[in-house]
């Protein structure tokens, strides 16, 4: 998809658009290790972590090829503050695009959102940190 969005004439590409794709890129990233180190740590407390972040992982990559202004007002706040999938994927769209955003979100918070993939992923190494600090073997 980025590579059809970079040949397409209709986008108007300024350096600055380049850089917040290539950042939003790069929290993205973040964002997806993020959810790979909660599978991780819900391995100390749980045997069955992989339903829960298939549910995540995948189902939240169905969800972010729609905008996220068609689903109901709950899973819109689920995807955009407690799992920041919406802030990697679809707000920084929206300011590429340049388009105003159903949701009623500012421009600025549109450029910055993908910060968030960034500050999930830190929160998830703090979570870790949690699991190792407190897990029992079952040999202890």
């Amino acid at each position: 998809m980025l590579a059809w969005a970079v040949m397409n004439p209709d986008i108007d590409w300024t350096f600055l658009k380049v850089l917040l794709a290539a950042f939003t890129v790069l929290c993205g990233a973040c964002f997806f290790l993020g959810l790979f180190v909660i599978l991780g740590t819900l391995t100390f407390w749980m045997t069955e972590t992989l339903e829960i972040m298939s549910a995540l992982t995948y189902g939240g990559i169905e969800t972010s090829k729609y905008p996220l202004s068609i689903y109901r007002d709950w899973f819109r706040k689920f995807f955009a503050m407690v799992v920041p999938m919406g802030c990697v994927t679809y707000f920084p769209v929206v300011a590429i695009l340049e388009r105003t955003d159903p949701l009623g979100t500012s421009v600025t918070f549109q450029w910055f959102a993908p910060i968030f993939g960034l500050i999930f992923f830190i929160l998830t190494l703090q979570l870790w940190q949690i699991g190792v600090r407190h897990y029992r073997s079952a040999g202890a």
